[in-house]
């Protein structure tokens, strides 16, 4: 099996894994802006059509793309190099990344980020983030502003997280595992009052107009279980943390989460 093929299989199996449906059903449907073949690698770079309604933010994610692209390619390239045997009867790397819109709240725009890599080991990689897109100062931005704390550690994060891993649970149980304490499985320990260490965060769309219903935390294979178990997304609605909320984020939140968004992870 050669590393292409390796990659359709993979994927095959990461949907079944429970991927968010919308970075994958958007992916499929956006011919890549960027595709590079070369001796050592395959590469593609795909955007959703939807982010160029956004000033700068089409822009913002593409230069970043090609940055990795061109940074896999130059791995590839050394690797070829330095192992030709693993490159042999065609065999090449492949890299994927693609950018699709989560959901478009007021001036917000949440972007999610999925990753692929095969380079010929035991088993490719995958990896997705998001992005917080302020449509009006035209950057990302952190969740930060939307709560009136938000220290590492602080009493905020600490409730936040520990709501996290409770959702956790619930969705490690519903995949088979048994007796699931939230507060002592070691791969739930690795979600810590850190907004670095709390999943990749996206605004989940609400049944209100213009608001957000809450918080939903993104987490890749091997973050907070072992590679088999895939993917987790952890849903917090905003009831759970409005005594929290700055007045920016006060206006923001409200509603419940649309059952058409739920399938989304």
């Amino acid at each position: 099996m050669t590393l292409r093929l390796g990659r359709a299989a993979f994927l095959l199996c990461f949907a079944a894994l429970a991927m968010p449906a919308l970075a994958q059903d958007a992916a499929k449907e956006q011919k890549p802006v960027l595709s590079v073949k070369t001796r050592a690698i395959e590469e593609t770079l795909v955007i959703e059509d939807a982010l160029k309604a956004y000033p700068g933010l089409y822009d913002n994610v593409f230069a970043e793309g090609k940055r990795e692209l061109d940074k896999w390619r130059a791995s590839a390239e050394t690797d070829r190099k330095t192992s030709p045997e693993e490159f042999k009867d065609g065999r090449r790397y492949a890299f994927d990344r693609s950018y699709t819109r989560r959901s478009a709240i007021g001036h917000y725009v949440s972007i999610e980020r999925f990753d692929y890599l095969n380079s010929g080991g035991a088993h490719p990689n995958s990896l997705l983030d998001t992005i917080v897109w302020d449509a009006n100062a035209k950057k990302r931005i952190s969740i930060r502003p939307f709560f009136k704390e938000s220290a590492a550690g602080g009493p905020t994060l600490t409730r936040l997280a520990k709501n996290i891993r409770a959702v956790l649970a619930v969705e490690k149980k519903a995949r088979g595992a048994d007796d699931v304490d939230p507060e002592a499985d070691t791969g739930l320990g690795n979600v810590k009052p850190d907004l670095t260490k709390m999943g990749a965060v996206a605004l989940v769309p609400s049944t209100e107009t213009g608001k957000s219903a809450g918080l939903v935390f993104n987490f890749s294979p091997y973050a907070v279980g072992s590679y088999a178990e895939g993917p987790y997304s952890a849903y917090v609605p905003w009831t759970a943390f409005k005594d929290d909320l700055s007045p920016e984020g006060a206006a923001l939140f409200g509603g419940e989460r649309p059952k058409s968004d739920e399938e989304k992870g």
